[in-house]
């Protein structure tokens, strides 16, 4: 496993849109269909990679939290499939009913939506404002697997509460961090 971190798109950047199959239902989900009335959180995962196997308990906790209040949720996996097949569409599937994600899981096949956010790692988070402006992008919190911190998601709880509360999301803001995306060859 590669400590990759990300790559920390600047503050202020509009949220590419994005039109993705949805691994769970079978239907075609875009940015405006999980836009959130206060936020939205855009994660990238995948099902090997075991910093996102490390944090998705939380990042179901997260989105059952916090969706009642206006926040959108989406996680998308954009690994080649070819050279890892662990993270193919049924997988995905499989993977996001036995930890019942509340949120959308997408693929994307092309790898052009995470080129578009300029996604590094999985696990990768984004969090944009009522008007899908990028108010934090970072680490869900200090765990990582190995290092006894617990997983609280505070940063990205930091975050959505300073939204919720009508508040400036802190700027200062430490990447996540986790195994780079599979680029196609």
């Amino acid at each position: 496993m590669s400590n990759t971190p990300s790559n920390m798109l600047p503050l202020g950047t509009t949220a590419p849109n994005f039109n993705l199959t949805d691994t769970i239902s079978g239907k075609m989900i875009s940015l405006n269909d999980i836009k959130g009335e206060a936020a939205t959180v855009v994660m990238f995962i995948c099902n090997h990679c075991p910093f996102v196997k490390h944090v998705n308990e939380q990042l179901v906790k997260l989105a059952n939290d916090y969706m009642d209040k206006g926040i959108g949720f989406a996680a998308i996996s954009s690994n080649d499939v070819k050279n890892f097949p662990q993270d193919s569409p049924e997988l995905m599937k499989k993977n996001a009913e036995d930890l019942s994600y509340p949120f959308p899981y997408l693929y994307d096949e092309t790898q052009e939506v995470a080129k578009a956010y300029d996604a590094a790692c999985t696990p990768d988070f984004y969090i944009f404002d009522k008007d899908l402006k990028l108010v934090y992008r970072g680490q869900l919190d200090d765990s990582r697997p190995g290092n006894d911190k617990p997983i609280t998601g505070r940063d990205i709880r930091n975050a959505l509460d300073a939204i919720l509360a009508g508040k400036e999301v802190d700027p200062n803001q430490i990447p996540s961090m986790g195994c780079n995306i599979k680029w196609k060859h």
